[in-house]
């Protein structure tokens, strides 16, 4: 990520925070209520962005490993392509 992606995401959630924030307000709740609830909704959406995270984390389902077994996989045929018909015979009656 580079550093203005940072900024950027850092602002958008500054932003959302200030929309939450008046829309709170317009919906007649007093400054204080309207700060705590917007605060809520941020840091439950932030809980919630985060766990994602950990979920993809725990799955697996991360980029690297897709890029590590798309490597392996790409890598396997590769090798596949080299052996003669023979070696492939082979290698299919030793794996059984």
């Amino acid at each position: 990520m580079r550093r203005i992606d940072a900024i950027l995401i850092a602002l958008g959630f500054f932003l959302t925070g200030g929309i939450i924030y008046v829309a709170f307000k317009v919906l007649g709740l007093d400054a204080a209520d309207a700060g705590i609830w917007s605060q809520v909704i941020l840091v439950l959406g932030l809980i919630g962005w985060v766990s994602t995270y950990v979920i993809r984390v725990f799955t697996n389902d991360m980029t690297y490993h897709k890029q590590v077994k798309d490597y392996d996989d790409a890598f396997f045929a590769k090798q596949l392509e080299k052996m003669t018909p023979e070696e492939i015979e082979k290698l299919m009656s030793d794996k059984q």
